[in-house]
């Protein structure tokens, strides 16, 4: 398993925590191994789970994602890879409760040796642990956590190219990627810069991003600093100056910076995660957009888990990992002038529970997410249901799911 671990580790941009992660006919392909180095690999990925708000008194269950992945080795250098992703088990074309078909990555990868990659496509940049590391057996609780959803959108992919490269004899490796940028007029209130990705359909070059990330991998250890830059307004400079909005390459900036670290040792894994997001030209987003646009927000979480069939398992591959997990994010931890301040995206939550994994590739998770917000700003209620409860700043979810990766 270790060996495993250090190959995906230098030649992938998928490196999954040893106590829950499961080899795949991805990590296989990507890792170089013998029996995928010729024809066409297929795998995949999904999760199911029920959940009960008790605030509401309301109980549903979803098939939250369902997603294929296809590569295929064309030579010894030159591999092709994607993912294409169902979420929500329907696609009705009636919004996010009404599903999604889309692709989660399509790139061509060309080795230029063991240490060093090149990615040209669509892919996902290098940015805090769940945007690579995102299946379901590889992290604890049923829901993604908030920080890695909102703060740095999950699965955040763009079109663009891409560098990977690690040391031979030092257990250090980096990325630094070349992509389209954000499209200011798609962010929302409450889910910061999460809309305004183009996700490869019609990704505006006018402007354009930088990401880079430092990664050291050595033993149990995992630390990790990255950080993106670029451009948020895409438009043509008529447009954009008819809006009075800053164009070009990196034109009203979105800036981002990260940095976690990860420890593993027999039983025990524990990690910390930080990002701060910064828009400097949020007031004059605001004033075109009307979108609410905050100056900054920011995110952090704190996990510790343990395995408690480390010391008394024999061989069987049993994991049953206790887990708790305190996230802290605010989505408008500082507004412009033209900004409303909204309490309810000044979050806390405090998720436990537990993971059994009866093989390293299926996972069964339950977990209660204890939830903690501001005050609601009446100023932000527009036309509210007769039927709608009280705003509550308190509430408990009750998780119940299973996920698999093959």
């Amino acid at each position: 398993m270790k060996r495993l671990l250090t190959l995906c580790f230098l030649l992938t941009a998928t490196g999954l925590l040893a106590q829950q992660s499961g080899g795949t006919k991805e990590d296989s392909l990507q890792s170089g191994f013998k029996a995928f180095l010729k024809g066409t690999t297929i795998g995949g990925y999904g999760n199911i789970f029920y959940q009960r708000d008790f605030n509401r008194k309301y109980s549903e269950a979803n098939l939250e994602r369902f997603v294929l992945f296809v590569g295929h080795r064309f030579s010894k250098n030159i591999s092709f890879f994607s993912e294409l992703e169902v979420e929500n088990a329907v696609v009705d074309g009636t919004g996010a409760r009404g599903g999604e078909l889309a692709l989660e990555q399509a790139n061509l990868k060309f080795d230029v040796n063991a240490h060093h990659y090149f990615l040209v496509g669509l892919f996902l940049p290098r940015i805090g642990t769940l945007n690579e590391n995102h299946l379901p057996n590889s992290f604890n609780g049923n829901e993604r956590n908030r920080v890695e959803t909102f703060i740095i959108p999950s699965t955040w992919r763009e079109i663009g190219i891409g560098y990977y490269g690690s040391m031979k004899r030092f257990p250090l490796s980096w990325s630094i990627g070349l992509v389209n940028g954000l499209n200011a007029s798609g962010f929302q209130h409450g889910t910061g810069i999460r809309e305004g990705m183009a996700e490869g359909r019609f990704a505006s070059f006018n402007n354009m991003a930088v990401t880079a990330a430092l990664l050291i991998n050595k033993g149990g250890l995992r630390a990790q600093i990255s950080g993106y830059y670029g451009g948020s307004v895409g438009a043509a400079p008529r447009q954009a100056d008819s809006l009075q909005l800053t164009s070009g390459m990196f034109g009203s900036p979105v800036i981002m910076g990260e940095a976690d670290v990860q420890y593993r040792i027999r039983g025990f894994n524990a990690k910390v995660l930080g990002v701060v997001v910064s828009m400097p030209e949020a007031a004059a987003i605001n004033r075109a957009f009307a979108n609410n646009t905050p100056s900054m927000e920011y995110g952090a979480y704190a996990e510790v888990g343990y395995d408690v069939l480390t010391e008394i398992r024999k061989a069987d591959g049993h994991q049953l990992i206790a887990f708790v997990r305190y996230e802290r994010l605010n989505m408008n931890a500082a507004i412009p002038a033209n900004g409303v301040t909204d309490g309810t995206v000044d979050q806390q939550h405090i998720v436990t529970g537990l993971s059994y994994l009866p093989i390293r590739n299926v996972i069964i998770k339950a977990d209660v997410r204890f939830q903690h917000t501001g005050a609601q700003n009446p100023a932000l209620v527009f036309n509210p249901s007769p039927a709608a409860l009280p705003y509550q700043q308190n509430n408990i979810f009750l998780n119940l799911g299973v996920g698999y990766s093959f």
